[in-house]
């Protein structure tokens, strides 16, 4: 008989940090946060990423419905990437996200 204390983590809440749990995830959340962009645009925007991994990436936030491609006809067919409504709730996670590390892990470098 075990006496461990599982707790009982929702499927939702599971879902959820598998998906946004990816560092280059949230990287790639935060960075369209203000707008759409192209893929080289975002590649740039985040050091060290590397084109398949970024395609791998964006390919998963378009099945879950985070970020959507589109195609648009300047002077040529370019694509874009944004985030929808659901990526945009993401942003206020990432902003908290963020204030923590400020709060709790800035001194520790300095520190460090």
């Amino acid at each position: 008989m075990s006496t461990s204390n599982n707790r009982h983590i929702p499927e939702e809440l599971n879902n959820a940090i598998n998906m946004i749990g990816d560092a280059w995830i949230l990287c790639i959340i935060s960075n369209l946060g203000n707008s759409s962009m192209r893929f080289n645009e975002i590649q740039r925007s985040i050091s060290g990423i590397n084109p398949t991994t970024l395609a791998d990436r964006l390919k998963k936030l378009e099945k879950e419905q985070i970020v959507i491609r589109k195609e648009e006809t300047l002077d040529k067919i370019s694509v874009v990437y944004e985030l929808t409504k659901k990526g945009r709730g993401i942003l206020p996670i990432i902003n908290e996200i963020a204030k923590f590390a400020e709060k709790y892990y800035k001194s520790e470098l300095k520190s460090g």
